[in-house]
């Protein structure tokens, strides 16, 4: 380390002894001329010598010191690059999941609205508030993917279904199950699939056809798995011809383990005739919009009558999840930032204790206390840098990787990759302050005398 000295011309002595009261004291002590001389330097007057370092120097000298035990060196960083990596690591990764979930949430939840319409009074013979033809007025909106009407009815809640007409004794041969109507475009309403035959259509409700579409677990449950011989189905004195199979259900899966007739013949049949719910599925982000104009396209007369059940706003859904899962994960990175800020500290003080003849030369050759604590804080310093950088470079390649190996949209911010250096940093120079404030406090003497 380099120190150098800025020097004045002294200054003229206002009031010179002559040489002969020299000689005349020969024995007079000089300690009147320290605390003079130490007080001017308290003040900072002109003509004593002030060492003073070069900022260059300090950071060469810092740095070879931290070179010159690379492996302590090396694992002392690794503590910093350990706690900003799994930083990083537990942020993006939070990030990443917390979008996944909310974007699945989405997808499922986000774009179905129900419009549930109220039974009509006993007795009445007003018109229904939803007849079967007027559903198709919610598919003119905007934003509107797939929509489809359901009636359903107490009475029919619950009625016993047989797979045959023939009652053997001491044999269970009937299944409870719920009988609903809907219109032929309840498929893609609740997201399902026709898992055998086919669904009906606008030619089976125009016949009044006796058909029926069993729900997987209804047709399981029944022992149905083909159509291919036209099985049938026997409930209320009636028989329907089981034509297909809908499963898949991603919406309403109650209807999985129902009897799903054509709305002429459940009006025929059972009953069945008031509409009672409006399945629709919109594009994302028209939920809310689609929310408020459905119910005045189906009753525009009596708009105020029906109930329309939507999602909430999911911006606030959104922050929520993700603050809540990186506040979780956000303590772990910081508990381990912990660890490594006490490892720097550790490290940098055995240090200390071992250089102590080195800080004792240093203090003899005019170095200040606060130099020696700059040499360490800077080593510190630089050690929870280099840990910060590396260890944010390791980070946000795992938050890659996991997020290619799930197939995931990594989420990385970029103040978090440009913050984490900055913090490896602040973390070093915390960690430091307490060794380098022993180390300043060492007296020259006492160091030199020190063993090494």
């Amino acid at each position: 380390m380099k120190f150098r000295h800025r020097t004045a011309a002294p200054e003229p002595d206002p009031d010179p002894e002559p040489a002969e009261s020299s000689q005349e004291q020969p024995n007079r002590p000089e300690r009147s001329r320290r605390p003079r001389q130490r007080s001017a330097e308290r003040r900072g007057t002109k003509g004593v010598e002030r060492p003073w370092i070069d900022p260059r120097d300090l950071w060469a000298e810092a740095l070879s010191g931290v070179l010159a035990r690379p492996v302590r060196s090396a694992l002392t960083t690794l503590g910093t690059v350990l706690g900003i990596g799994t930083l990083v690591i537990t942020i993006g990764v939070a990030s990443t999941a917390a979008n996944q979930i909310v974007g699945r949430f989405d997808a499922l939840t986000a774009t179905s609205v129900t419009v549930v319409v109220p039974p009509p009074p006993p007795s009445s013979d007003t018109a229904p508030l939803v007849d079967w033809p007027g559903v198709d007025a919610v598919d003119r909106l905007a934003g509107v993917e797939t929509s489809a009407a359901l009636a359903e009815s107490d009475d029919t809640s619950a009625l016993q279904v047989r797979a045959n007409d023939v009652i053997t004794p001491g044999v269970l041969s009937s299944q409870t199950l719920a009988v609903v109507a809907a219109s032929p475009s309840l498929p893609a309403a609740v997201r399902g699939d026709i898992l055998v035959g086919r669904f009906y259509d606008t030619g089976d409700i125009a016949r009044h056809d006796r058909v029926a579409v069993l729900g997987d677990q209804a047709a399981r449950l029944l022992g149905i798995k083909e159509v291919d011989d036209a099985p049938a189905v026997f409930f209320n004195g009636h028989s329907f011809t089981v034509i297909g199979i809908l499963g898949g259900f991603k919406r309403e899966q109650r209807l999985s383990t129902s009897v799903i007739l054509p709305p002429t013949t459940a009006k025929d049949r059972v009953g069945l005739d008031e509409v009672s719910r409006v399945l629709v599925n919109t594009s994302l982000g028209a939920a809310q919009q689609v929310a408020r104009q459905a119910p005045v396209a189906l009753a525009p007369n009596s708009a105020g009558a029906l109930t329309v059940l939507s999602p909430p706003d999911l911006s606030k859904a959104r922050k929520g999840v993700q603050g809540d899962v990186n506040g979780l994960f956000l303590v772990l990175g910081l508990v381990s930032l912990i660890v490594g800020a006490i490892g720097i500290a550790n490290v940098t003080l055995v240090t200390v204790m071992e250089r102590v003849g080195e800080i004792g030369l240093r203090r003899a050759l005019g170095a200040s206390r606060r130099q020696v604590a700059g040499q360490f804080l800077t080593e510190s310093t630089t050690i929870g840098l280099l840990g910060g950088v590396i260890g944010a470079a390791l980070g946000m390649v795992v938050v890659v990787s996991v997020s290619a190996i799930r197939d995931w949209t990594p989420v990385l911010d970029a103040r978090l990759a440009l913050g984490a250096p900055v913090a490896g940093a602040v973390v070093g120079l915390l960690a430091g302050v307490y060794p380098a404030l022993r180390a300043s406090r060492l007296e020259p003497v006492e160091a030199l005398r020190a063993p090494s």
